[in-house]
């Protein structure tokens, strides 16, 4: 697909904007990644992998709750969301998953927990495979097993999608955002923190080649793959989730075989935004008791 500007896209991210924003950044090979490396220094580490169109601050309730509890966090923009940099090539798993891989090594992390979200899920499992310095495994309300959208005829041209996400991507974006999360102040928030992200020029290009490029349905054998790894792994699920919908929890059980599984009541599809307190409880119980790799 075509490179695009999308509309309400009137600011330009580069090193002169960069000076004036939270965070940390480091040039990595495909462009500058945004996080925060946060907490204890001596706790453990808590790698915090978002969702399709969030920023790193999607995780501050739920990093602030683990620093508390003697956890060090890193939180991540991924290319093209929050301040991380915008990009002309495709997105994809290759490119998301070599982020993180980059970022940890530039970061010197040692072995580490990992928690991914909606996509990020799907980046968390492909990350870990493979890797021995992975702790444990948390998912929270991942993709990768609902139904695809009745829409995802458009991601076959590269036209149509170039066409959408300029014409009408920002009204796509908002309809997305009221079906993340179940109370009005969290709306509010991820309205706000997504909202400011979108402003820099290629963010709706970002948002629509991951679509076009990053399989986010169909996603059944690396849940298998996942769940014969032998990491310790725990499944969390919003009882009220409208975007990867609990009717996959029972799937996901079967393939993953968590050690541990909860489903957050009154909560939808956002569990780590709306629920930080409850999720923060289950993390740090979750990775404090023995979690040694499992043979499978």
């Amino acid at each position: 697909m075509k490179y695009f500007a999308g509309r309400g896209e009137d600011l330009l991210l580069d090193e002169r904007a960069r000076r004036d924003l939270r965070g940390s950044f480091v040039e990595l090979s495909h462009g500058v990644t945004h996080y925060e490396l946060t907490g204890p220094e001596d706790g453990e580490t808590v790698v915090l992998t978002g969702g399709l169109t969030v920023p790193l601050f999607y995780w501050d309730g739920l990093a602030e709750r683990l620093h508390g509890m003697g956890f060090r966090t890193l939180a991540y923009s991924a290319y093209g969301r929050g301040y991380s940099q915008r990009l002309t090539c495709d997105y994809d798993e290759t490119l998301f998953v070599g982020q993180l891989e980059e970022l940890v090594d530039a970061l010197r992390l040692p072995r580490h927990h990992v928690v991914g979200t909606s996509m990020g899920a799907v980046i968390a499992m492909a990350y870990v495979a493979g890797r021995s310095d992975i702790k444990s495994l948390t998912l929270a309300g991942p993709a990768g097993l609902s139904a695809p959208p009745a829409g995802r005829w458009l991601f076959k041209s590269d036209h149509a999608a170039a066409f959408v996400g300029r014409r009408l991507g920002r009204r796509l974006l908002e309809s997305h955002l009221d079906h993340n999360v179940r109370d009005d102040a969290s709306a509010a928030a991820l309205t706000r923190m997504v909202h400011d992200a979108f402003r820099y020029r290629g963010s709706m290009y970002a948002l629509f080649s991951t679509l076009q490029n990053l399989p986010l349905h169909g996603r059944a054998e690396l849940f298998r793959s996942t769940g014969h790894s032998g990491i310790p792994t725990m499944l969390l699920w919003g009882e009220d989730d409208h975007v990867t919908p609990i009717t996959s929890l029972d799937e996901a059980r079967t393939l993953l075989q968590p050690q541990q599984c909860h489903v957050i009541r009154q909560c939808g599809h956002m569990t780590p935004l709306e629920r930080p307190d409850e999720v923060a409880h289950l993390v740090a119980s979750f990775t404090t008791n023995p979690t040694e790799r499992l043979e499978r």
